[in-house]
């Protein structure tokens, strides 16, 4: 959500100064991160991608099963106030001045600086840091793989936990639009494979017959080079038929096919002559 609103975003702002708006990169998405968190996770509501999913958060600290009642997973209060808040301070906060250390280091080469301890100690601690969050990332991955209570770290040590909002939903999503780009995705696929497989030469050579182009027999057509029909600069001459072409193209076609014929007059092209100096 958070990209497509970007997206959308950046449209509108097209017009301006380029460069504008890769100076802000980091507020913008904090800003379009932070109107996501208003509009769904402060007013009780599941973002568009929970939604989707049938999902909202529950406050796992009151939500603790009592004596013998029967639980179905769907009961439960949604987040606090104190939840929420810091909710956004970690998810949307943490990730901007993450960002914006990250920039600001790498701008000032912190980590090159041998003249400045101080500055290549905050780098290095900087790295350490990222190192340690990718580990307990990871340690928390294994957990939810194993439990199925938090995805991240972040819900976590709030305590928010993702459960179903509704026991009964239809599923929302059509899979038409995913179905025919799956199918033009394999077919241009096949095509990119197929194309540089295939002699263009020959393929132009059998559609020549059906082709509305120029009179072989007019001016403009003895002038100018029959395969890329522009005027050579340095024009080089096809033997033994005398036809004019660019050498690039006559070469290469002669190249790509053992017998090339020309297309002016389909006699068999044995050599290239330009102010009288032969070249096979």
């Amino acid at each position: 959500m958070s990209a497509m609103l970007k997206e959308q975003l950046v449209k509108v702002f097209s017009l301006m100064k380029p460069g504008l708006l890769f100076q802000y990169e980091a507020e913008l998405d904090a800003f379009l991160e932070f109107l996501i968190w208003r509009f769904s996770i402060w007013v009780d509501k599941p973002t568009p991608g929970n939604a989707l999913m049938n999902l909202r958060y529950r406050d796992e600290r009151s939500s603790s099963p009592s004596g013998k009642e029967v639980r179905t997973g769907l009961e439960g209060p949604g987040l606090s106030v104190s939840q929420k808040i810091w909710y956004c301070i970690a998810n949307v906060g943490g990730q901007y001045i993450w960002a914006r250390l990250q920039s600001f280091s790498a701008f000032r080469r912190w980590g090159d600086s041998d003249q400045r301890p101080t500055a290549r100690r905050v780098w290095l601690l900087l790295h350490h840091i990222e190192g340690l969050y990718k580990a307990a990332a990871f340690s928390n991955l294994i957990l939810f793989l194993y439990s199925g209570r938090y995805r991240t770290l972040i819900e976590r040590i709030l305590k928010a936990r993702l459960v179903y909002g509704s026991p009964n939903m239809n599923r929302a999503v059509s899979f038409e639009y995913m179905n025919r780009q799956l199918v033009w995705n394999e077919f241009s696929e096949m095509l990119l494979l197929l194309l540089p497989l295939l002699n263009s030469w020959s393929i132009r050579k059998f559609l020549l017959p059906f082709s509305k182009d120029k009179l072989p027999g007019s001016a403009s057509n003895e002038t100018e080079c029959p395969i890329c029909h522009a005027n050579p600069t340095i024009p080089f001459l096809a033997l033994p038929c005398q036809h004019r072409y660019c050498y690039y193209c006559l070469r290469t076609r002669s190249s790509s096919v053992s017998s090339y014929r020309c297309a002016r007059c389909n006699e068999p092209v044995v050599a290239i002559q330009r102010h009288g100096s032969t070249k096979k």
